[in-house]
C-alpha cells in the first residue's frame, strides 16, 4: 500500500468556544528537523498555552499532548495522519485557551478539526523508496548505459557518482523496487559484462 507525503506545509486557524486552535502539517525528513520545526513553533507563539503534535516517520514517530488530558490531542492528531496515509510529516496544533473548558471528548474533536482543516485541500505526494546502485562496466559499454539513463530520468534515476580506473564505475540513484529489474537490464545491454559490487541500502525522498 503506497504512503505519501505533502507536496507543501498547509495550516488551519479554527475558533472553539473561544479558544483558538492553530493547525499545521509539513513534511519533514526525520524527528530531528520535526522537533527543529517544533521548536520554532514555540518561539513564535510563546503566549499558547498548548503545543501538541504528532510525528509519522518511519521508526521515529512520536506525539505529544503538550499538558492536555492524555490522549486528547497528540493521538487524535496521530490518527488523522493515519487516515490520510501520510509518513514523513509532522502535524502540530497550536492552542491559546479561551477560558472556557471543553472536556475530554471536546478537546479530541477540537484537535482533529484543526488538522482535518489543514489537511482538507493538501496537495500529496506518493512517498517512494530510493536505492543506490553501482555498476561497474567496459568503457566501451558506458555510452548505452548513460543513455539508458538519461531515458529514465523522469521514472526518477539519477547518476551521482562515477569513477574511472580499469573499468568506468557508476554509482545510480533510483526507485527500490526497480533495482533489480534495473540489474537485469544493465546485464542484457552489456552482453553480462555489467558487475554490482555493492549492495544498496535503501532511504528516503
Amino acid at each position: 500500500m503506497p504512503t505519501y507525503t505533502l507536496a507543501t506545509p498547509v495550516h488551519s486557524d479554527i475558533e472553539i468556544r473561544k479558544s483558538r486552535f492553530i493547525g499545521l502539517a509539513l513534511p519533514v525528513p526525520d524527528r530531528d528537523a520535526a522537533m527543529a520545526v517544533l521548536q520554532d513553533l514555540r518561539a513564535r507563539h510563546p503566549s499558547a498555552t498548548h503545543v501538541c503534535w504528532a510525528l509519522l516517520a518511519g521508526g521515529q514517530s512520536g506525539m505529544s499532548d503538550d499538558g492536555e488530558p492524555s490522549g486528547t490531542a497528540g493521538r487524535p492528531i496521530l490518527e488523522v495522519l493515519r487516515h490520510h496515509d501520510l509518513d514523513g510529516v509532522l502535524a502540530a496544533v497550536v492552542r491559546y485557551y479561551g477560558g472556557v473548558k471543553l472536556g475530554a471528548g471536546g478537546l479530541v474533536r477540537a484537535y482533529t478539526d484543526a488538522i482535518a482543516a489543514a489537511l482538507k485541500d493538501a496537495e500529496r505526494v506518493e512517498r517512494i523508496a530510493f536505492a543506490t546502485l553501482t555498476v561497474d562496466i567496459d568503457y566501451a559499454d558506458e555510452p548505452r548505459v548513460r543513455r539508458w539513463l538519461e531515458s529514465l530520468a523522469g521514472e526518477g534515476y539519477a547518476l551521482i557518482d562515477s569513477h574511472y580506473d580499469a573499468q568506468a564505475r557508476l554509482v545510480i540513484r533510483l526507485p527500490a523496487t526497480l533495482r533489480e529489474g534495473a540489474m537485469a537490464t544493465l546485464r542484457d545491454a552489456t552482453h553480462g559484462r555489467a558487475r554490482f559490487p555493492d549492495s544498496a541500502t535503501p532511504d528516503d525522498r
